[in-house]
């Protein structure tokens, strides 16, 4: 489990279609093998590492449903070790199982401050409410606005200049886990005995 908040962005130094070795330091304190490590967000297991690297396999499926093979040596990652049991909190529940990419529309500056515009597939705009949880390249953000299949976030300097969206261009791809909590409300409303009465009208209505 991890938060969202994205503890360094560490270095591709080579991927292929079934390992990946990133440069880091931070996440690497108190690291052993087998520990598991966000990378964009993905959830990967330690399997090598060195003074200032760390090597993780990648599964087929991994490889085919988020955007990983799309980086090559000297792409920019971001990272976060998994939570322990005593530790913040900062951002939501993060799993680190990609639902789907999403696609950079637009990043305007307002100031000090930076919109970006993401385009969800159909199937995961669902999942997400305004104001609400998303998980972009592993970041904890919240949704600001939406647009159809379009969802606006509005990132502090902070948060774009220490991860790897202020490298984002429009038409990239980027990884993309919704809100968990969405998905087990679903699931428990489409039960075939579900004797609640709540309803998905019911949850709107009340500011769900």
């Amino acid at each position: 489990m991890f938060t969202g908040i994205i503890e360094e962005s560490g270095k591709i130094q080579t991927v292929t279609q079934n390992k990946i070795s990133v440069k880091a330091k931070t996440v690497l304190e108190g690291t052993k093998l087998g520990d598991s490590i966000a990378v964009n967000g993905v959830c990967l297991t330690v399997t090598n590492m060195g003074t200032d690297y760390f090597d993780a396999d990648i599964s087929p499926e991994t490889m085919k449903v988020t955007a990983l093979g799309q980086l090559k040596s000297g792409s920019l990652v971001n990272l976060e070790r998994a939570l322990p049991a005593n530790g913040r909190l900062g951002g939501h529940f993060v799993s680190g199982h990609i639902d789907g990419l999403g696609r950079g529309k637009y990043i305007n500056k307002n100031d000090n401050f930076y919109n970006i515009g993401i385009e969800l597939p159909a199937e995961l705009s669902k999942y997400v409410v305004k104001k609400g949880s998303i998980t972009i390249n592993g970041i904890s953000l919240t949704v600001a606005d939406i647009n159809e299949n379009i969802i606006e976030i509005a990132v502090i300097p902070h948060t774009f200049n220490n991860t790897n969206l202020k490298h984002l261009q429009v038409n990239d791809y980027v990884n993309i886990e919704t809100d968990i909590l969405a998905k087990y409300v679903e699931k428990f409303l489409s039960t075939s005995d579900n004797k609640s009465g709540i309803s998905m009208e019911f949850l709107l209505e009340n500011g769900f």
